[in-house]
């Protein structure tokens, strides 16, 4: 008798399934995602769209900043990032049973390719000076917003405080391009 009614369940579930949606209406993001990226999206081929949300490519493609300053703000991520500079996601032990040995590797690079990327990391940071090396971190690796750089910054206006940034963004990133030899 069970299995009859397994049966007939699964039969009326096929039968109340949704219809096979477009992948233009299934993959498109809400209107209000839309209206925050503005213009800095594309669409592919296939429908699939890219939004290009974080401040260093909004910048590039506002034609704030150069080719050149573009690729040596995303070498300075690279090594950021690689040097494991980066904040890790991971889900909080709230009973501290798979607690690690914090004291293990405080500040010790875990491998050669790690100690590589924390030396260039750290011989672009002492090349761009403290406040550049703050944008940076903020802008570039974080992708904090310009405006909000420039209030951490200590301007009060919006447009002050997103041209203070800029200008200290680009004075970073052409310090970089010398460094590395970028352009």
């Amino acid at each position: 008798m069970s299995h009859r009614r397994r049966h007939h369940s699964a039969r009326a579930a096929k039968s109340a399934r949704k219809p096979a949606v477009d992948v233009e209406h299934r993959a498109s993001p809400t209107p209000e995602r839309m209206r925050r990226a503005g213009t800095d999206f594309a669409r592919g081929a296939s429908g699939q769209i890219t939004l290009s949300d974080s401040p260093l490519a909004r910048s590039l493609t506002r034609g704030v900043i150069t080719r050149e300053q573009f690729l040596a703000a995303q070498k300075y991520r690279h090594h950021w990032y690689h040097s494991g500079l980066a904040e890790r996601l991971v889900s909080p032990d709230l009973d501290g049973r798979f607690a690690k040995d914090f004291a293990s590797y405080a500040g010790i690079p875990k491998s050669e390719m790690q100690l590589f990327h924390r030396q260039r990391y750290r011989e672009a940071v002492q090349t761009i000076g403290k406040i550049g090396s703050q944008v940076l971190d903020s802008v570039v690796c974080r992708d904090v917003g310009l405006e909000q750089m420039g209030y951490a910054l200590g301007w009060g206006t919006r447009a002050q405080a997103y041209a203070a940034a800029v200008e200290s963004m680009k004075t970073a990133l052409d310090a970089l391009c010398t460094l590395w030899g970028v352009g």
